[in-house]
């Protein structure tokens, strides 16, 4: 019989057959929610040693319920949907994969740039009209010595912002703080960011200061032949005051890979309209950022139910004192 019982609130991939191997060889078994409502994941953590979720909300109530939780692993980056602060209190290790997709993100950012840039699904869905026609309103404009903002310059900026010298960019960013990690990249307010790029894109985590860090106010201090790209969290973005802006003109288009709420209302004019590009979600996604995401993230659920020290630990404090503390309590 399985030592552990590990939860796993949600998944973005056919299986959980990697998460199963590895578990399984340190005595735990997966119990797979059929949903990820609250009242059903705090019926389930209930009877769970260890909680794996991908982008459903392990709320402070999830968390109290958990009462035999030694680990709580993020399938991603970003902690958004996890109460951390409950956790922490609890004595409850939280960890993430901080350093993965990062090569897959910052590609993708860099392919929506090109393609508004070039408005390559415009002439495409001509094409596939039958209409060989290139001409367009307003006129494309060589990339090359155009300015792109990066508004946050942690690992997936610090990498756009590598391969954006290729292209012949001109990049500046944005952070707290002010820091270019030795990158050389010039850091600027963000309010010069917004007047002067050609191109923003948002590489935020989403927190209380960040949530709707793009409203009607910073839109109006664009250029009116500015381009949004927003491969981070949705909710950085108020999307009504994107649509008022790019519909009246005053904004050129916006590339989006990630929406509030998800999956987004695809019949919502924003998305419907030419002038913004849209993908489900999917800047993350490759064969080998995947399997990379899945291991690593089982491996340190594993860790912890081991005793052994996670590779990336979002609370540090509560090892391993309290984790100790914990398991012989529950023994």
């Amino acid at each position: 019989m399985p030592a552990y019982r590990v939860l796993i609130t949600d998944r973005a991939w056919p299986d959980c057959e990697v998460e199963r191997e590895i578990l399984a060889a340190a005595g735990a078994e997966i119990i797979e929610a059929p949903q990820s409502d609250e009242e059903t994941l705090v019926e389930l953590a209930r009877d769970c040693d260890a909680i794996g979720t991908c982008w459903a909300n392990v709320s402070e109530a999830v968390v109290r319920a958990a009462v035999r939780c030694r680990v709580i692993a993020r399938f991603g980056i970003g902690l958004d949907n996890i109460s951390v602060r409950t956790a922490t209190e609890l004595g409850i290790p939280v960890t993430c994969v901080p350093d993965y997709c990062v090569d897959e993100v910052a590609e993708h950012t860099l392919a929506l740039l090109l393609s508004l840039a070039r408005r390559i699904p415009l002439f495409d869905a001509r094409a596939k009209r039958g209409e060989y026609d290139r001409r367009i309103d307003p006129p494309l404009r060589r990339v090359s010595g155009q300015t792109l903002g990066l508004v946050g310059f942690g690992r997936i900026a610090q990498a756009v912002f590598r391969r954006s010298a290729g292209l012949g960019l001109n990049v500046i960013a944005h952070s707290p703080s002010g820091n270019d990690h030795g990158t050389g990249c010039r850091m600027a307010s963000l309010e010069e960011l917004l007047s002067t790029s050609d191109f923003i894109s948002l590489h935020c985590p989403l927190t209380n200061a960040t949530r709707n860090l793009v409203g009607a106010d910073q839109l109006a201090r664009m250029k009116p032949t500015a381009y949004l790209i927003n491969t981070s969290r949705g909710p950085l973005v108020d999307h009504t005051a994107l649509w008022d802006a790019i519909r009246t003109g005053r904004l050129a288009g916006a590339g989006l890979d990630v929406f509030d709420p998800e999956p987004p209302d695809l019949s919502q004019p924003l998305f419907r309209d030419e002038r913004v590009l849209v993908s489900p979600h999917a800047a993350f996604l490759s064969a080998d950022s995947l399997h990379a995401l899945r291991s690593r993230t089982a491996r340190q659920i594993a860790d912890v139910l081991q005793l052994r020290r996670p590779e990336h630990l979002v609370n540090p404090d509560v090892w391993p004192q309290t984790i100790v503390a914990r398991r012989e309590r529950s023994e």
